[in-house]
């Protein structure tokens, strides 16, 4: 049965909203914009602003100017004690800028590369680009290690612990696989899953496992499991014959080969490249979401713990979950529901 989510409270914002930031404890933080006037702006990049609201109430605790802006590439997250870094575009380059939590006061900045995702943790700043992966220091603001190989495209990045896992392209064959750092150094600690997929539209972990939004599970799972793969397909009764949607649960120490935790074919419908789908991991749960609706999964067995109708989610430019609270953030307009934890 699908259940609607208890809404904490939603805000109308005044500008519009590109980035969010969501912690176990603390403000929600909303990256946001004024559009121009006629939609034209004399540089690449259009002035930002961030704002804390309560986490409970939605009231606006502060309002700061931002030097990163609205462009290529956003992140955004907690450094150190009472400090929110962000990074992005700005007009002289992209940036990485500290902040005060508890003011929004300007206390630091470097200069980074010009990425196209980005995950920020206490000790370290992860971005990635089409041909490095980099990782700035959250003291210094200065590039800390990189990690690239020859025939290698980087595409999105997921991190439990020391654990930083990238999925990447390997340029002659065009498959995408993931390979694992260590998120201290960068050090190659190894690969998770050989470049076999035709392709990886994500990936969330937790301490009980990595989660893949993927397709063509028979081209990553064991012999031994494809009996299993053709029973499921055999069950579906979208119409297809090979999933086109599917998730896969590994290990966070799984090797090339190796059995998965479990896996599940979401659709075998024929449909866009994109698929209107996205996942999140938090707190041993993984949120699948598809639409408007949100279903809650036990991300070590995959078993379904429930389905949520979220409103606003399929509209949303972001949204998050931390600790059983889910950030939802449309243009303009943001929302905090209660969920699973």
């Amino acid at each position: 049965m699908t259940r609607t989510a208890r809404r904490r409270f939603t805000k109308e914002i005044q500008s519009v909203v590109d980035g969010i930031a969501f912690g176990p404890t603390g403000p929600a933080l909303l990256h946001v914009y004024d559009p121009p006037a006629g939609g034209k702006w004399a540089d690449d990049v259009i002035p930002g602003k961030l704002a804390a609201l309560d986490r409970h109430t939605g009231d606006t605790l502060w309002l700061s100017p931002c030097e990163v802006g609205y462009g290529r590439g956003f992140g955004a997250g907690f450094g150190g004690p009472e400090e929110v870094l962000v990074l992005g575009p700005s007009a002289q380059g992209h940036r990485i800028v500290r902040m005060s939590l508890s003011s929004g006061e300007l206390l630091g900045m470097g200069e980074v590369e010009a990425f196209d995702e980005a995950l920020v943790s206490p000790d370290v700043c992860v971005v990635v680009t089409p041909r490095r992966v980099i990782g700035y220091s959250t003291k210094g603001l200065d590039e800390a290690w990189e990690y690239s190989r020859p025939q290698e495209r980087y595409h999105h990045v997921a991190r439990v612990g020391a654990n930083l896992f990238v999925v990447y392209t390997h340029a002659q064959t065009g498959r995408q696989g993931v390979l694992r750092l260590d998120a201290r150094g960068g050090e190659f600690q190894g690969e998770v899953l050989a470049p076999r997929q035709p392709v990886i539209h994500g990936l969330a972990v937790n301490a009980d496992g990595l989660v893949l939004l993927t397709r063509d599970l028979g081209s990553a799972l064991p012999q031994e499991l494809q009996p299993q793969l053709m029973i499921e397909l055999s069950r579906r009764t979208d119409g297809g014959v090979s999933d086109t949607l599917s998730l896969l649960a590994l290990p966070i120490d799984s090797e090339p080969g190796e059995a998965p935790l479990w896996f599940s074919v979401l659709s075998t419908q024929r449909g866009d490249e994109l698929p209107d789908a996205a996942i999140a991991a938090d707190s041993g749960k993984l949120y699948v979401l598809r639409g408007a609706l949100l279903e809650v999964r036990d991300t070590l067995t995959g078993r379904s713990l429930g389905e949520w109708a979220v409103p606003g989610i399929d509209e949303a430019v972001a949204w998050q979950v931390s600790q059983g609270a889910g950030l939802v953030a449309e243009e303009t307009r943001v929302s905090v529901y209660e969920l699973p934890a």
